[in-house]
């Protein structure tokens, strides 16, 4: 990892972007969101979109390469990372007994992190499929400023947390997926 790669993107008509905007899933046709829920919801895909993006086109050992030391950060880790914070946040908003971890005791979705195509496959589904059981589990409200779950997190504050933590990290992919082979873009 002492060879610094080329910068480059796949954009051809703005230099500067990830993709061009009739390749780009976030740069749809659709009218703006109306409401502060569904203003919620497009900011979230489209930050989970990007993180995906960021990770599309690299194998295993690239997708499980440390950013710089002491760091444990990857963009596999992340991926496993975002899976583990969906399940927490539901686990905030429940009564019923908490669900387990998902990858172990704290630290170990970038800790332990293998560049194995399998476990690749394994941080996706999981991850998908704690996406969609938040979204799920947060749906049946209407009203952002109710306080819910054993935690009483107020559902506006999650919302909004929620899209700082896929911002952060989208910020953080940025940067590894630079440092791994040169793509750039936002």
């Amino acid at each position: 990892m002492n060879e610094l790669p080329e910068r480059w993107t796949k954009s051809v008509q703005l230099p500067d972007m990830w993709l061009d905007p009739g390749e780009d899933p976030r740069d749809t046709d659709e009218p703006d969101p109306v409401g502060e829920q569904a203003t919620y919801a497009r900011y979230l895909r489209d930050y989970r979109w990007t993180l995906e993006l960021k990770c599309q086109g690299l194998n295993a050992n690239q997708l499980a390469l440390r950013s710089v030391p002491p760091s444990t950060m990857s963009l596999l880790g992340l991926l496993r990372h975002l899976g583990e914070v969906e399940r927490d946040w539901r686990n905030w908003i429940t009564v019923s007994q908490p669900a387990e971890r998902i990858y172990g005791p704290s630290g170990t979705d970038f800790d332990l992190v293998a560049p194995n195509p399998d476990e690749v496959v394994r941080a996706l589904q999981v991850l998908h499929d704690e996406q969609q059981a938040t979204d799920l589990a947060l749906e049946q409200y209407d009203d952002l400023g109710l306080a819910i779950g054993r935690e009483h997190v107020v559902i506006r504050e999650l919302q909004v947390h929620r899209i700082e933590e896929y911002a952060r990290h989208c910020g953080h992919a940025d940067l590894l997926r630079e440092r791994i082979d040169g793509r750039v873009g936002q």
